[in-house]
């Protein structure tokens, strides 16, 4: 079988070396939001064309008492390894964070700014880790010698959830543990009895904290792609679990979203040719803000866009931007307004990196 996740840390993934071809490249970030002249024209979109939802925030924040904070994001050494660096929303002020063995991706920031949860294979197997801001108090939370991925800090700071393989299930599930000790692992998806190729991967909690999104696949194919991967929806505990999202283009990492709980924003499309979509946290309203028509064919000249997340005042969105299917050895986080317009690059090097975090500072 074959586990999304690791298909995908960044991009693609397969083994401890599926996860690092997913991320990697030769470049190291450099400051400056400006685009490179050579990259600019092959994915600037034409703001005119993207409309945004009805009742979608753009330019206003939709929450108080928040600013934005730095953006996280891992990026591939000339070693072959990843590591985590944080910026300002303007590109600025680049700092790397992790510099110990083994890679270190996937951060998201807890919700009060105060953390970053990452995961980090230091240990041998992917395990989830949590650092300052800073990058100093670096500690293993899980110890379950199997993979966990993407980990999100729920609202409060007390659970983390991730994606992952543990124990003797097969399968990419979704599960919980302590935020402060990896104590008291809970399973809140299953695929037991279903498909090889079954997945539960990409959790997001909810602003209030009563509710998980995330991306489920029924299957892969013998080309050994997505069968039916579409953003679905839980309640905390793993309840009432639902698609929000159908069609044959599969929707992919990440679900995001909003932090005034409203909207959701995440990826979709075939390869080569995904784009960032926002919908109503019903799943009502789907609007795409970037890339190729769906009905393109791959890969799309503009790029290849996914890895979506919110800015904490809700204005923006930063994803990562991928120009190796049209020929760049560029994979690079963009930073741009929520309704799709605005569309800039956070560091003008081409590079490779992960996808991005964004921290929340009080006002």
């Amino acid at each position: 079988m074959r586990s999304h996740s690791l298909a995908s840390l960044g991009g693609l993934f397969a083994g401890a070396v599926l996860v690092l071809a997913a991320c990697g490249g030769p470049a190291s970030p450099t400051k400056g939001p400006a685009p490179t002249a050579g990259v600019v024209g092959a994915a600037s979109v034409a703001a005119a064309t993207v409309a945004p939802p009805t009742g979608a925030p753009t330019l206003k924040p939709t929450v108080a008492g928040v600013r934005n904070g730095r953006i996280a994001y891992g990026v591939k050494a000339l070693d072959g390894t990843f590591n985590v660096f944080s910026a300002m929303p303007d590109g600025a002020d680049v700092v790397q964070l992790t510099t110990s063995a083994g890679n270190h991706l996937c951060a998201a920031y807890s919700p009060d700014g105060k953390q970053i949860a990452y995961c980090a294979d230091g240990s041998g197997a992917f395990e989830i880790w949590t650092m300052a801001p800073d990058g100093t108090k670096q500690t293993q939370v899980t110890h379950l010698k199997g993979r966990a991925l993407f980990p999100d800090v729920a609202p409060g700071g007390k659970k983390i959830a991730f994606a992952g393989v543990v124990g003797a299930d097969p399968h990419t599930e979704i599960y919980v543990v302590d935020a402060a000790t990896g104590a008291n692992l809970v399973a809140l998806t299953s695929c037991k009895g279903k498909a090889d190729g079954c997945s539960n991967d990409y959790p997001a909690w909810s602003p209030d904290g009563k509710h998980i999104v995330y991306a489920h696949t029924d299957d892969f194919d013998v080309n050994e792609k997505p069968v039916n991967e579409q953003i679905w929806l839980m309640d905390a505990d793993g309840g009432n679990q639902h698609a929000l999202t159908t069609g044959s283009d599969p929707k992919d990492q990440l679900p995001s979203w909003s932090p005034d709980g409203k909207f959701i924003v995440y990826a979709s499309g075939v390869a080569d040719n995904e784009a960032i979509w926002v919908m109503a946290a019903d799943g009502s309203g789907q609007v795409q803000l970037t890339g190729c028509p769906p009905a393109d064919a791959a890969p799309c000249a503009k790029g290849n866009d996914f890895g979506p997340v919110w800015s904490p005042d809700g204005t923006r969105i930063a994803f990562l931007r991928a120009f190796m299917a049209v020929g760049s050895n560029d994979r690079t986080v963009y930073v741009m307004n929520a309704d799709g317009t605005g569309q800039v690059r956070l560091n003008e090097a081409l590079s490779l990196q992960s996808v991005p975090a964004w921290q929340a500072l009080p006002v």
